[in-house]
Order: structure tokens, then sequence, then C-alpha cells
């Protein structure tokens, strides 16, 4: 929020200037994960209800399953029962399809394609970032089972092979839900999570992955996760987050009339 507040906002001639709101906290003890994850989803399902952007702020992943209980909610409104096909994009460095008793932050995506499949629809889950090496054979044969398609993180060398796997992906769904975890940068660009990449994608193509997704015109909500000031460096993640989440907005902007 401190490196957000200093951005600079630059509305473009004959565009409409978008206002920019803080929605507040949503407090979440270790206790009651799913109670705090449910109530971020109402307020997420209420401000799309109400014709905004969203974009959540982490915190650990646990946020995506948060986040995809609002974007879930809110699009089965609008289609009142009829099909429509979702599109969960994860730029980071795990695939988060534990199974587990109790829900965790790495467990989300997997609880997402298990909704879905409850209510009647499938998930079409993409990773651009996975690392081989911080994520199990199990978790491999898991992603390949429920259909999910991905990018190792040593595949995201050429921009341009990333941004036409976006395109190829956004391509086969009706919306989009973009979800960054941080420790998809390296370690020396992303310090402040609690896995630093020792391989990581580089910055200038996590900004072109991002800025794809934006401009598909296919987006309704974005979160930024992994982020933990304790553990970062002169605020070298935040910022990097921050710019990531400015630009991001401003390339969606750019496609609503």
């Amino acid at each position: 929020r401190e490196m957000l507040a200093s951005m600079a906002v630059h509305p473009k001639s004959g565009q409409p200037n978008y206002p920019r709101y803080d929605a507040g906290n949503i407090n979440v003890t270790n206790s009651d994960l799913e109670s705090g994850q449910a109530a971020f989803g109402e307020r997420v399902a209420e401000l799309l209800d109400a014709g905004h952007f969203t974009v959540g702020l982490g915190g650990g992943h646990e946020i995506a399953y948060a986040s995809y209980l609002g974007v879930a909610d809110h699009l089965a409104r609008v289609h009142g029962g009829e099909p429509f096909t979702l599109g969960v994009l994860n730029l980071d460095a795990h695939f988060d399809l534990r199974e587990a008793e109790r829900p965790t932050s790495g467990t989300g995506f997997l609880q997402m394609y298990q909704a879905e499949a409850a209510a009647g629809r499938a998930l079409h889950y993409g990773v651009v970032g996975i690392s081989p090496a911080s994520n199990t054979t199990t978790l491999f044969r898991q992603a390949k089972a429920m259909g999910a398609e991905f990018l190792l993180d040593t595949e995201c060398g050429h921009r341009e092979e990333v941004t036409g796997f976006i395109r190829d992906f956004t391509s086969s769904v009706d919306y989009l839900y973009l979800t960054i975890d941080l420790d998809v940068l390296p370690a020396a660009t992303a310090p402040g999570v609690s896995a630093p990449a020792a391989y990581g994608v580089d910055l200038p193509t996590v900004h072109a992955a991002a800025l794809t997704a934006a401009r598909t015109k296919k987006l309704v909500h974005l979160d930024v996760a992994e982020l933990n000031p304790s553990l970062d460096v002169d605020n070298r993640t935040a910022r990097t987050a921050a710019r990531l989440i400015d630009e991001i907005v401003r390339a969606h902007e750019s496609t609503r009339k």
C-alpha cells in the first residue's frame, strides 16, 4: 500500500479517469482460515457486482482461493446459472495443488478445481514459472491429471513464447483471473518472500506476461501474493509488486469503454 500510494496516475486523453479506492482489510486468523477466505470472497463479489475491477493484496497464496470464491460467485450471478468458462492464470514457481485435510496456501488451486467440478464446470488452470526443484512428481502428475497447462521457469527465456502461451490459454476461456506469486521472480528482484527463487523468471518477462493477460479484455480480478515485509530488502519486493499492479491496472483500464 505504501509503495502504491506514491504511484503517479496518467489518464489517457479521451479515456475516463478511473479512480482508485482502498477497500479495506479482511482480517484472517490462523485458526479459521476458511471463514477469512469466505469473507474476502464475499467482499470481492460485492465489488465486482458494483462494476469495479478488484485487486487483492497478500499475504500468503491462500488469498487465491478467497479470490476464486468471489469471482465465481459474481460470475454465477451474472450468468444466472448458465455455463461459463473461467481461466485461472498463475505466475508462480509452485503448482499449489497439494491435498491436505485442512486448506493451506498450497491447496488453493486444487480446491478451485474441485469447486468448479462440483458446480458442473471445468477449471482452466495455467501456470507460468514452475520450478522443477520446488514441485514433487506427485504435483506434476496432479497438474497433468486435471489438464493444467504450464511453463517451467527454464522455458521462460524467450518472452514471445511466454506471451504466446498466455494468448493461447486465454483464447479458450470467457473470463480470466490473474494471480501473481512474487516467488516466481528471481531472489535478487523479490527477496521478500518465503521461498526465494534460485532461478525464477525475470521481471521483464513477468511484466510482459501480466500485461498480455490484462489486455485480453477478459480479466476480472487480480491478486498479488507472498509479500513478507519482514524478509524484504529496502522494500525491493514491495516496490516491484506495486509497479506490476500499477502497470496491470492501467493496461486493463485501456481495454474498458
